[in-house]
């Protein structure tokens, strides 16, 4: 059974979100997708500055048995990615929700975060 934390916010595409401090969240991919994609071996990022708009895909995730794309969980301008991915990749699959995170987005409207699934939704779609 995939790990599904309780103090994040799902997508029914797999994302996580963990809501920071104001309109910063951290944004990663699911205990359960990257037990779905397998092996982790590249990981593409939007820039740093970059605006990204709900439900379009900003990256993709390049494993041993598919390529992923990722999509963007809320609207917003990436605030940071994480450069660790460029070297290890693998973090993605050993800390999906530490520091296997993907990219951190200044949110356009924080109301955006209600639309998202809670653990306990995610855990039924999912599981």
């Amino acid at each position: 059974m995939p790990d599904v934390p309780d103090d994040l916010k799902y997508t029914p595409e797999h994302e996580w979100v963990r809501a920071g401090d104001g309109s910063t969240v951290r944004v990663g991919i699911t205990d359960y997708a990257q037990e779905a994609l397998g092996d982790v071996v590249f990981v593409q990022l939007p820039d740093v500055g970059e605006s990204i708009t709900k439900g379009a895909t900003i990256g993709e995730i390049e494993s041993t048995k598919s390529v992923s794309d990722v999509f963007a969980p809320l609207t917003g301008t990436v605030t940071a990615h994480n450069d660790q991915l460029d070297a290890q990749p693998e973090l993605i699959n050993s800390s999906p929700y530490g520091d296997g995170w993907i990219l951190e987005l200044e949110v356009s409207d924080t109301a955006e975060l209600d639309a998202l699934l809670d653990a306990a939704a995610y855990g039924e779609l999912s599981g």
